[in-house]
């Protein structure tokens, strides 16, 4: 298949971009890294009348560290954040989760906005934005505002960001040496799209936020879970069971791959394996 007919544009800068969002007209898709954007418009499920390349915008590149937060631009590869020393340094859960983003030629291409703008519901990073209790910055004519990850994911490719408003940052907030992280995803290939994956950040008060992805309509926060995990400094069997039980609260929904019931069995596996790798 081949993508139909659009109209393309390269702006160099986000008051350019937003100019082209707000004419209706245009009918205006956001093109970042292309690797999911490309496939859907030459499978026809995505029909642009104009591809807006923001691939030029050079104020959404660069990853900056603030005095208790990390600040990512929203068009940073994934193989860029592979690389940082910052991400290394004060963002232990991205290196965690980054290896089983996709392939290597994936990760060259694939940048950390549109993933969160494209809002899979099997991809690692809204599950990280989750766990971390990040937010994105979103721009528009109106000016800048900050939406909490808890609100911003929506559904399937559903998100909070509207049609005129552009996703500029990523901010997460700095680790702390007594935090705990884990993460895990059983797939059919490594590299595949996760049937089930959980992130976890447990801060330096014992609370802990689970954040499951590949099992509904969206990365999502296991607030029961969290309930029967939290202040505890490590998880014996009989709390991961109790962990375990309560995933029930969630509405698990089948794809191609698994039926609801075997996905809410793989998360109480990765549930299980995550908590037991903490560090």
């Amino acid at each position: 298949m081949k993508a139909p007919d659009f109209s393309y544009e390269k702006p160099t800068s986000i008051s350019d971009v937003l100019a082209l969002l707000a004419n209706d007209e245009l009918d205006c898709q956001l093109l970042a890294g292309g690797q999911s954007l490309m496939p859907m418009m030459n499978f026809r499920m995505a029909n642009p009348g104009t591809l807006v390349d923001i691939s030029g915008v050079s104020e959404l590149a660069g990853i900056t560290e603030c005095t208790d937060t990390i600040k990512i631009g929203a068009m940073v590869r994934y193989c860029e954040l592979e690389q940082s020393t910052i991400i290394k340094t004060h963002c232990p859960l991205i290196n965690l989760v980054l290896p089983y983003v996709a392939h290597a030629a994936i990760r060259n291409r694939g940048t950390i906005g549109g993933s969160i703008g494209l809002s899979d519901p099997a991809a690692e990073l809204p599950a990280v934005l989750l766990a971390l209790d990040g937010s994105i910055e979103v721009t528009s004519g109106d000016g800048v505002r900050l939406e909490p990850a808890s609100s911003f994911f929506k559904g399937v490719y559903e998100t909070a960001c509207e049609p005129d408003e552009l996703i500029t940052k990523i901010i997460l907030p700095k680790a702390h040496s007594q935090q705990k992280f884990g993460f895990h995803e059983v797939a059919r290939r490594h590299g595949d799209y996760a049937m089930a994956g959980v992130c976890i950040a447990q801060d330096s008060d014992l609370s802990i936020r689970v954040a499951f992805f590949g099992v509904a309509d969206k990365a999502i926060r296991a607030t029961n879970v969290e309930r029967l995990l939290s202040g505890s400094a490590s998880f014996s069997q009989d709390v991961i069971k109790d962990a375990q039980n309560a995933t029930s609260e969630i509405e698990f929904e089948g794809d191609m791959n698994a039926s609801p019931e075997a996905k809410q069995h793989i998360a109480n596996v990765v549930l299980e394996r995550a908590l037991k790798g903490m560090k």
